[in-house]
């Protein structure tokens, strides 16, 4: 009795008492979220929509001057993928340009016949010819555009196809401590989500970039042979039209942030209502009213905050329109003085008539597309400079191959930090482990264990001077992909490989398609797969997702014992298990053990094992206590339970509490 009391007074000194009176009580009722005011304001800035908006917050100036640059880019991009294909768009788009400013001249040339002096069929007769010059013209420049469709059609998917490739090549194979960085997990998603993305859209923008450019420049070619002092009067009736489409650009880029960011917002709380994790709990409960209620509210505000927004935006457009039909009116008024002072022939008057309002039309085009092609240039941009930086971060693909054998290995002062950290995961470790032999990794969380076995895999590098040798051999002086190809690795929270069951043990060796029948069998029986993948619908082929039609779910611990086999089939001369049998049950994890440490001990490799189940470690042939990144005991579990050290206390504190469990169920 005594000791039940003593642990209870234990337990509660260890548990702060209230401090009430420094504690004020909490409201009795508190808004759900933002009532007034912007309700987009409450959320951070995710990293995925940092240069969403951006073109509405350039000024003109920003967007001509980096436009050429960003046309260069696309285009050293789609010549990489594609140089015919490319070659073909820029040809075609000038062709089709030519056909559109030869298809004003020929209209002025039919206009002239129609308006010259004669009776009307005489006429009519006389603008035959040049009719079918302009019908020629608009087919021709049919054709062209229908070809420049089909060569952006095979350059785009090849550009989308390399860029991808080489952006999951270069993710795929980083250093490991790179990916340990939360900035770098940002940033690739935020360039697979979005750079990808714009890298397809882009290249279609920036033909229609070109094609509006082209069309202005042709129109105004068209107006200076018609008459010099028409180049003035294009300025005067587009300018206004070109001010009015920037401003209306900038609130719908405007506009399109705060929508994206207020759908955050609303899909907070229906993420919450469709979650199949939450929703147990939800109903448990019946929290679905309040949320329901706080989601019909946010859609409200956001539905009331677009009506704003689309009557700011027709406003905003018939301003525009104002001022550009202002403008206009200006210029058929100097247009018609023209033709009343015998400057132009009424047939030039008229053929300008359709350059400005061509012109008009481009400008406008221009102007959406420069917005569009400079915010999706900074995602690409991103991107690039993304898959820029991975290229510094790649493992060292020089050296020898690692061997295929080792006998031992030795870490001489090895140290390591984490990126972003201060304190050190490792500091000063020093070991030596032997083929054939099992040891084991103990200690608290965070006392650097599993930064220590990754160390051995090959995963992490060591910094400040300490080395990895094996047979001698410094590790920085071997290929990095052939050395982690020698070390099996089995975690306690495996990936789940959405594949056949065979495949989820043959790819530890690379391979979905290869297996070694007789190893896989081994494997599995001795991680205790065999019964799981036995008891499978179509046994080695049965497909472990329930994303596929017929696929298998399978449980936590049924998942441990197939990462367990995955280890086995490696066959590497090193064996890192961690945590392995951490969701089995007690009897799956006893015979893990009993079939990786003890029935099957192999001369050529070494095993490490790391486990908070002491129990688990008695055997092993050595055990090393990690505390704080520093390797504070190792021996024997007799040399360390005669040590009375840590590893005693723990050991002591785990065999107590089985005792008293099984004293009380007694």
């Amino acid at each position: 009795m005594s000791d039940g009391s003593d642990a209870a007074s234990i337990r509660q000194s260890a548990v702060p008492a209230p401090r009430g009176a420094e504690f004020p009580l909490p409201p009795a009722a508190v808004p759900a979220g933002p009532h007034d005011g912007d309700i987009a304001d409450g959320l951070e800035e995710t990293y995925w929509s940092v240069y969403d908006g951006a073109a509405s917050k350039a000024t003109v100036g920003q967007i001509l001057a980096r436009l050429p640059r960003i046309v260069r880019q696309i285009g050293r991009l789609a010549w990489a993928a594609d140089r015919t294909a490319t070659l073909a768009v820029v040809v075609l788009q000038l062709a089709s340009a030519a056909m559109t400013a030869f298809g004003l001249m020929a209209s002025v040339a039919v206009l002239r016949e129609l308006f010259a002096e004669g009776p009307t069929p005489d006429r009519v007769r006389a603008a035959i010819p040049q009719l079918a010059v302009v019908v020629a013209l608009l087919s021709a420049r049919a054709l062209l555009e229908a070809g420049v469709a089909v060569a952006q059609a095979r350059v785009t998917p090849r550009i989308r196809t390399a860029l991808e490739c080489e952006f999951l090549t270069l993710t795929a194979h980083v250093r490991l401590e790179v990916v340990d960085d939360a900035d770098w997990h940002d940033e690739a998603y935020r360039a697979n989500d979005r750079g990808l993305f714009y890298a397809r859209q882009i290249v279609g923008q920036v033909v229609s970039l070109a094609a509006a450019l082209l069309g202005l420049v042709g129109t105004a070619g068209v107006l200076g042979v018609l008459h010099p002092a028409l180049l003035p009067l294009l300025l005067l009736s587009v300018l206004p039209v070109g001010a009015a489409a920037v401003r209306t650009a900038r609130a719908r880029f405007h506009s399109f942030k705060r929508w994206n960011t207020l759908q955050r917002r609303v899909r907070v709380f229906s993420w919450l209502l469709l979650e199949r994790d939450a929703a147990a709990e939800l109903r448990s409960d019946t929290a679905q009213g309040a949320l329901l209620e706080e989601h019909r509210r946010l859609t409200t505000r956001i539905a009331e905050e677009d009506t704003r927004l689309g009557v700011s935006s027709a406003g905003l457009n018939l301003v525009g329109r104002a001022v550009g039909g202002i403008g206009t009116g200006i210029t058929y008024t100097a247009l018609g003085a023209m033709l009343i002072a015998g400057w132009l022939p009424l047939a030039a008057g008229a053929g300008a008539v359709l350059a400005i309002q061509a012109a008009q039309s481009s400008l406008t085009r221009l102007v959406d597309v420069s917005h569009l092609v400079y915010e999706q240039a900074m995602w690409v941009d991103d991107l690039l400079a993304f898959q820029e930086r991975c290229r510094t971060l790649q493992p060292r693909r020089s050296g020898a191959p690692a061997p295929e054998t080792v006998k031992t290995i030795a870490l001489d002062d090895v140290s390591f930090t984490y990126p972003g950290k201060d304190t050190p995961a490792l500091n000063g470790i020093s070991m030596t482990l032997h083929a054939g032999q099992t040891v084991a990794f103990v200690g608290v969380n965070g006392s650097g264990k599993s930064t220590c076995a990754r160390l051995l895999a090959g995963l992490y590098e060591p910094q400040d001077g300490g080395t990895v040798r094996w047979d001698g051999v410094n590790v920085l002086d071997m290929d990095a992909e052939s050395l982690q190809a020698r070390v099996g690795c089995v975690l306690q929270d495996p990936v789940r490989f959405p594949f056949s069951a065979l495949a989820n043990l043959t790819i530890s060796r690379g391979t979905l398609t290869e297996a070694d029948p007789q190893r896989a069998l081994d494997a599995a029986r001795a991680s205790g797969a065999e019964q799981v993948i036995a008891g499978l619908p179509g046994r080695w082929e049965a497909l472990l997702s329930k994303r596929f039609r017929g696929g298998q779910e399978l449980s936590a611990g049924q998942w441990a014992k197939i990462a367990v086999a995955r280890g086995l089939y490696k066959n590497a001369p090193v064996l890192l298990l961690d945590e392995p049998t951490a969701s089995m049950d007690p009897r799956a994890e006893h015979a893990v053990y009993e079939a990786v440490l003890r029935d099957n001990p192999r001369p050529d490799q070494i095993t490490v094992l790391i486990s908070h189940r002491l129990a688990s470690v008695v055997a092993c042939d050595r055990i090393f206590v990690f505390d704080g990144g520093r390797i504070t005991e190792s021996g024997t579990h007799q040399e360390l339970m005669d040590l009375g050290g840590d590893y005693a206390a723990m050991f002591t504190l785990q065999a107590d509490g089985y005792r008293a469990g099984a004293g009380e169920a007694a």
